[in-house]
């Protein structure tokens, strides 16, 4: 069995923003959902190609997305990456924030 891969997901509160850095290696991908409001995604470094409702986009970082309510998305990193979502929320708690932005 493999070794789970260390996205090094770090987790920024200030106010009511958040915001979620994760490390993509090339070649992996942060898995398909969609949110309950618009968001920014930032990419920081690197090559990805984001799947937006099937449409598929490269971008090259450093690099600014809204990605809008219930737009179902993906992130392939083409390079290693470095890969922010940034949030308006009131919640706080880094066990918690998946059920208050994702739609499921």
């Amino acid at each position: 069995m493999a070794d789970p891969l260390d996205l090094q997901i770090r987790h920024y509160f200030s106010g009511r923003e958040y915001a979620r850095r994760q490390v993509l290696p090339a070649g992996h991908y942060a898995e398909s959902h969609r949110h309950n409001f618009d968001h920014l995604s930032i990419l920081a470094s690197g090559k990805v190609r984001v799947t937006v409702d099937g449409t598929a986009t490269e971008y090259t970082g450093p690099e600014c997305l809204i990605i809008c309510a219930g737009q179902v998305h993906r992130i392939e990193a083409l390079t290693d990456s470095v890969w922010f979502c940034v949030h308006a929320t009131d919640e706080t708690d880094p066990d918690n924030i998946d059920h208050q932005l994702i739609e499921g």
